[in-house]
């Protein structure tokens, strides 16, 4: 670990206020910090955590995590997202996260350490490769919501 860098969990809304514009390189569809920390808030009832990993003050990296049971995993940890501000990519501190993240995950008695990425990430999949994970499947989804008219998917 970088001597800077160091974990915690968030926690407060205003924890998750300084934690809003590093998800939101992720996420870009996040439109506010109050909208942000509104659903996060409703993810920490179903179990989700925040890492921060802050050099000083602010948060540099983000791990969205859960801990998760199945038939197909056992006991495992889910990371529902991983960012590192853009102007510390390749430094590290997105390793340092999934290596926090195991550790947490092993001290809690998981079999298995289970993420998705988009098939268009090839960037993404290679770091992943690198960190020890193995591409086991593929994740199929269907969106539920109506189409807004705007849309193009409203427009067929």
């Amino acid at each position: 670990m970088n001597q800077s860098t160091v974990f915690q969990h968030l926690e407060g809304p205003a924890e998750l206020a300084t934690a809003f514009s590093v998800m939101q390189e992720l996420r870009p569809h996040l439109s506010t910090a109050d909208a942000f920390a509104r659903q996060v808030k409703r993810q920490f009832a179903q179990g989700y955590r925040l890492l921060a990993a802050c050099n000083g003050e602010a948060p540099i990296g983000l791990a969205g995590y859960r801990f998760v049971e199945n038939l197909i995993y056992g006991r495992f940890v889910y990371v529902d997202d991983l960012v590192v501000t853009s102007r510390l990519q390749r430094s590290g501190v997105g390793a340092e996260l999934l290596a926090e993240v195991r550790r947490i995950a092993r001290e809690a008695g998981c079999d298995n350490f289970v993420l998705d990425t988009g098939l268009h990430m090839a960037l993404a999949q290679r770091f992943y490769y690198r960190q020890g994970l193995l591409a086991k499947g593929m994740h199929f989804v269907e969106s539920l919501s109506p189409a807004l008219p705007s849309s193009p998917a409203g427009k067929l």
